[in-house]
């Protein structure tokens, strides 16, 4: 699906969607993430009005995947870019008191090589939750009701993973810090207060990792390898999950000071299992042989075990899969274009 055909599928659905629930106003970081576009855009077509703060002094900034979702927010109505400003700064409290907001939703976290062990825990903690009390109590001076914050599985005790619930990895351990801070600054100011757990997405404009990695190699006419098949991953479809974020966003804004959270599951099963799911889904859609072998797994660094436990399609029973499965081969080939 083009981005044309994705606009419309979107489009129709947030017709519905405008009828039951009040507009919104909400400030969101992150937005050039591939899930922060999607949870940007969705809310949007909601009938939401998105403020969107940017690192970048300006779009020409941005490069590769994070241009091109940068590109389709500006398209969005409802959707507006602030440039030049992170997440505690002078520009982004600014930007709290100028446009005052319902909620927070702070996507928005610093990342790079996330799964090193060498990786600036203390830094990237101190990153995300910079002036992190001034912001919650500005925020809610001007008249803000909540703040919605993203989690990951990777971080510790979130999700199931058999017998050990410990960090993926010092990022991991950097985001569960970033919510003990903002769960106490949340309530400490009245705020209500949400955590939104990601798995895996995957999708139009995704990052070029593992499913990228399949259709680059499927595309040259080549066999896909699968290094690590026993890694049992939950792996969700974009437009799925940012679905569900909208309802969590708009329940978090309505319920008041209370602390809530979700873990949202998509295909809960190995990674060999899913790369198969995917070759399946796609040979139809694509025309293409999207073979596939599976390695020998000789490494454990990582928990054998992270999912999810909360099926998304309950918070969204009118989801179409088939048209999800549609999108993503579409996005690829329009590509190719």
């Amino acid at each position: 699906m083009g981005a044309g055909a994705l606009n419309r599928q979107s489009g129709k659905r947030a017709f519905l969607v405008r009828q039951m629930v009040a507009s919104l106003k909400i400030l969101l970081t992150g937005a050039s993430s591939f899930s922060g576009a999607w949870f940007a855009r969705t809310l949007a077509e909601a009938g939401h009005d998105v403020v969107c703060a940017c690192r970048g002094q300006r779009m020409e900034d941005y490069r590769g995947s994070y241009r091109r979702r940068l590109e389709w927010l500006k398209q969005a109505q409802g959707v507006k870019l602030h440039w030049g400003m992170s997440f505690g700064d002078p520009a982004f409290l600014a930007l709290v008191k100028e446009e005052p907001c319902a909620l927070l939703a702070h996507h928005g976290a610093q990342v790079g090589d996330y799964k090193s062990a060498n990786f600036d825990l203390l830094g990237a903690l101190a990153a995300n939750t910079r002036n992190g009390r001034e912001v919650l109590q500005a925020f809610a001076a001007a008249g803000g009701r909540g703040m919605v914050l993203s989690g990951s599985y990777f971080e510790p005790d979130e999700g199931h993973g058999g017998a050990s619930a410990r960090a993926f990895s010092p990022y991991g351990l950097s985001k569960g810090l970033t919510y003990q801070v903002f769960r106490y600054y949340a309530e400490t100011t009245g705020l209500a207060f949400g955590k939104f757990v990601l798995p895996n997405p995957f999708g139009p404009y995704e990052e070029p990792r593992f499913t990228a990695y399949l259709i680059k190699t499927w595309r040259e006419g080549k066999v896909a390898e699968v290094k690590t098949p026993d890694y049992v991953r939950d792996n969700i479809h974009v437009d799925l999950l940012a679905e569900v974020y909208r309802v969590f966003a708009e329940r978090v804004a309505a319920q008041g000071p209370v602390l809530s959270r979700i873990n949202p599951s998509g295909y809960a099963e190995t990674q060999g299992a899913f790369a198969q799911r995917y070759a399946r889904e796609m040979r139809p859609r694509l025309g293409w042989d999207c073979a596939l072998t599976l390695g020998s797994q000789p490494d454990f660094a990582e928990p054998l075990e992270r999912v999810n436990t909360e099926p998304a399609t309950q918070w969204c029973p009118d989801w179409d899969e088939a048209q999800a499965w549609d999108g993503v081969a579409d996005f690829y080939l329009a590509c190719l274009e």
